[in-house]
């Protein structure tokens, strides 16, 4: 697998590190980024069901290679698995749990991110706090989903992959602007509660991840050589 890519199997090493923790000169073409709080929970759920939509959708294509899909919590334990409940619900929606490990949200992801969706309202204001440049590309999960219905989305899909993740960002910036955030956009944190608690949570992240990837991972490739409507 390539340091930054998403394998087979849906499991991905952040691109720019090395297992020693040094840093790499590889660049990824996009990178996505999820945040809560413990990343243990819902933003693992996201990450792992973000790779499993890509892998699926650019099986056949050399841009799978080049996508990375990470998670990070403003709280969390660096190293920690995801709890128990979180990854069997996630394995349940056809995602793997396998390898992951929490990592702590810094600077140089949120920066380093083309596109950012956090799990509440609470992480988006983090991440800003410190990549107050990244608020067109930084969004509430739910504030970036509902808007992809009515945001402008026109030749999007032939928009180079390294660039759609950001061009995206812009345009469901301008729609969100026709919506008001709420409470409504927090995904609440299962942690401390039953396994369906847990179920009902990564359902909803499942449910709002699907029109953000049918629009991400459409292979430019796949459109260029479709043929023209008669």
């Amino acid at each position: 697998m390539r340091l930054g890519g998403v394998s087979p199997d849906g499991v991905t090493e952040p691109a720019g590190t090395t297992d020693g923790g040094g840093l790499r000169p590889y660049r990824p073409l996009v990178r996505l980024l999820f945040v809560c709080t413990g990343n243990i929970c819902r933003s693992p759920v996201a990450e792992r069901l973000t790779m499993a939509r890509a892998s699926q959708a650019l099986a056949d294509s050399p841009e799978l290679t080049r996508i990375e899909v990470v998670s990070a919590g403003t709280r969390a334990e660096p190293g920690a698995a995801m709890a128990p409940h979180s990854a069997r619900a996630l394995e349940q929606l056809g995602g793997t749990a396998a390898g992951f490990r929490a990592r702590r949200l810094t600077a140089e992801l949120a920066e380093s991110a083309d596109l950012v969706l956090t799990l509440a309202r609470e992480h988006r204001t983090a991440v800003l706090g410190l990549a107050p440049r990244g608020l067109r590309r930084t969004f509430t999960l739910a504030e970036a989903a509902e808007p992809v219905a009515v945001a402008d989305l026109s030749g999007l899909a032939l928009v180079p992959m390294e660039q759609r993740a950001r061009e995206l960002g812009l345009r469901l910036d301008a729609a969100r602007s026709r919506r008001q955030s709420g409470s409504a956009d927090d995904v609440a944190d299962p942690m401390g509660h039953r396994a369906a608690v847990h179920a009902d949570v990564a359902s909803r992240i499942h449910r709002a991840i699907g029109p953000l990837a049918d629009v991400l991972f459409t292979s430019v490739r796949d459109r260029l050589s479709a043929p023209l409507p008669v």
